[in-house]
């Protein structure tokens, strides 16, 4: 939207229509004279606008409970906020899963569909597999595509603003991928691309375990470990969307790289997937001293890495996600190595969304795009009374 004055007729009619959405939002239902006294604005202005909106589709008359009218009479109209007016998706891509979550315009969850794919599997064929859980979800709930108004992406490495996948050594093809482009082929709504430890810090700020929080970090730990951080409740993405790559700090005279962390053997672990990583911490569980060192040894890089990014942001809390939450004494260790350096160590826990948490952020990512183009207006002038 243009910079508008508050001269413009067209704005203030988004201004009124602003404050009265989110005064219908805040409610199951309510009268004209309940949006009048809450918004302030004169009763003229809201019957206008509440028209407008039901015109619009996104605000509907509520039907009067019948046994009040047999006792009362007909009571006053009320309305409210047509939360299915439209849908928005959420999208993980992993590397043995896609993931896609369905919501109303009040970001309620109306379904979800995850499919498995192959580590190996090219850029194309894990594109195809989540179009394919796409038209399975919306299929299922019986929602029509064109009713989507935004769709969040999280992908692993290092996005662009434009939805570009600058670097990413976890899927294959995946760096210079044009994902937001790619994408935008199959939706006619607005599709935003977010690294996937971001979309989680997101995700544990709206409905995980940092709801009370608004300086937080957030730990993807996977074999290279990433990092979403708030700061003052807004994501921190840095110059150029690379803020968190905890999993790069190897590089700075630290020349341990998981395949040596994590092998039981005098050579490294190769080759190095997830199914082989399971087995050394399986190992582990048994009793196999050769694993439980090799375990050890992540969980201590992990630690270290955590704690370097404590102390440049000083958080509140430490969220730890991903399948590193599985682990046995993982947060004790980190709680230690806080303790020591950080004036004020900050609260650990782990991640209370589990494998939900990337396809959830990137769901509120949908959400937050559509409450502004819904709510949201340029400039300061004030509603019109």
């Amino acid at each position: 939207m243009g910079r508008l004055t508050g001269g413009d007729p067209s704005l203030l009619r988004r201004i009124n229509s602003a404050v009265v959405l989110h005064a219908l939002r805040a409610t199951d239902a309510a009268t004209l004279t309940e949006i009048t006294r809450v918004t302030g604005l004169s009763r003229p202005t809201v019957e206008g606008v509440v028209e407008g909106l039901i015109e619009a589709g996104y605000v509907v008359e509520k039907a009067p409970d019948e046994s009040v009218v047999r006792r009362q009479g007909r009571p006053a109209r009320r309305f409210r906020f047509r939360a299915e007016a439209g849908h928005l998706l959420g999208l993980d891509i992993g590397s043995h899963r896609v993931a896609a979550l369905l919501a109303d315009l009040d970001g309620r969850v109306l379904g979800a569909v995850a499919k498995d794919v192959d580590e190996s599997a090219s850029a194309d064929e894990r594109l195809e597999r989540l179009r394919t859980a796409v038209a399975e979800l919306l299929r299922r709930a019986g929602v029509a595509r064109d009713s989507l108004r935004a769709v969040g992406v999280a992908s692993p490495g290092v996005v662009e603003a434009d939805g570009t996948v600058r670097l990413c050594a976890a899927l294959p093809e995946w760096t210079g991928l044009r994902l937001g482009e790619r994408l935008s082929r199959s939706f006619k709504c607005p599709v935003l691309v977010e690294n996937d430890a971001n979309a989680a810090a997101v995700a544990e700020h709206w409905k995980g375990a940092a709801t009370e929080s608004d300086d937080v970090v957030f730990v993807l730990a996977g074999l290279s470990p990433g990092a979403g951080s708030l700061i003052g409740g807004r994501l921190h993405r840095g110059y150029g969307g690379a803020a968190g790559e905890i999993g790069a700090l190897h590089l700075l005279g630290r020349e341990v790289t998981p395949e040596t962390l994590l092998s039981t053997t005098d050579e490294p672990l190769h080759p190095l997937d997830e199914q082989a990583v399971a087995e050394v911490f399986a190992q582990a569980k048994k009793g196999d001293q050769r694993a439980r060192a090799a375990v050890e040894r992540f969980i201590q890089r992990l630690v270290h890495d955590v704690a370097a990014l404590a102390l440049a942001l000083d958080p509140e809390l430490v969220v730890v996600g991903g399948w590193a939450t599985g682990l046995d004494g993982v947060l004790e260790p980190l709680r230690r190595e806080l303790a020591r350096y950080c004036l004020r160590p900050p609260k650990v826990t782990l991640s209370l969304l589990g494998e939900a948490a990337v396809a959830t952020g990137a769901l509120r990512l949908a959400l937050d795009h559509v409450e502004e183009q819904l709510f949201a207006v340029e400039g300061t002038v004030t509603a019109r009374r």
